[in-house]
């Protein structure tokens, strides 16, 4: 599969794994998976075939893993906008985390610090160069650094994804390190 066709799978499967899946008229369990042969019908039946070898490659190459495979099923490793428990076990995380942005959203972060947003949690990098890439999709990327120790000692649950993605409700300003402008 050439690199285009990868992308656009991708995008194609986190739109109706994390935010639509009825859309596609599949049912994600509590857990937000659903059964490979279900999701491969409800693809065909929409003009978008998909083979269990492209589906394989798709999870296997996709850059941020965005995908888990297991036991003949699928989801999406977090992101979801839809109802679903990851079964994400609370961790220590590590001193400090990092979150990519744009300049642009800086101001509504200083005053709110980092919310959700649409989706369940504030997703956290583990490091400065994957948040990069993060900011990045959306115009220069501006990389925050943030005090996760300290929030973990004031008692913000941390949970990772299966993709090393820390998730955790919300990011006080005061947890946030701005770089200087």
């Amino acid at each position: 599969m050439d690199d285009r066709r990868l992308v656009k799978v991708s995008k194609y499967l986190s739109r109706h794994l994390r935010h639509d899946p009825g859309r596609l008229g599949i049912v994600l369990d509590d857990q937000g998976w659903v059964e490979v042969a279900v999701l491969l019908e409800a693809l065909s039946e929409r003009g978008f075939a998909l083979t269990p070898e492209e589906l394989e490659e798709v999870v296997a190459r996709n850059d941020k893993q965005r995908f888990a495979m297991r036991d003949g099923r699928i989801r999406a490793s977090q992101g979801h906008t839809v109802a679903v428990d990851l079964g994400l076990e609370a961790s220590d995380p590590p001193p400090v985390l990092f979150h990519g942005t744009t300049g642009g959203s800086l101001a509504a972060i200083k005053a709110e610090g980092l919310r959700p947003m649409d989706r369940h949690d504030v997703h956290l990098s583990p490091d400065r160069e994957t948040a990069t890439r993060v900011g990045a999709r959306r115009g220069a990327p501006v990389v925050l650094a943030v005090d996760a120790a300290r929030m973990a000692e004031r008692g913000h649950e941390f949970r990772r994804s299966e993709n090393g993605v820390w998730l955790t409700e919300a990011v006080p300003a005061w947890a946030i390190m701005f770089p200087e402008r």
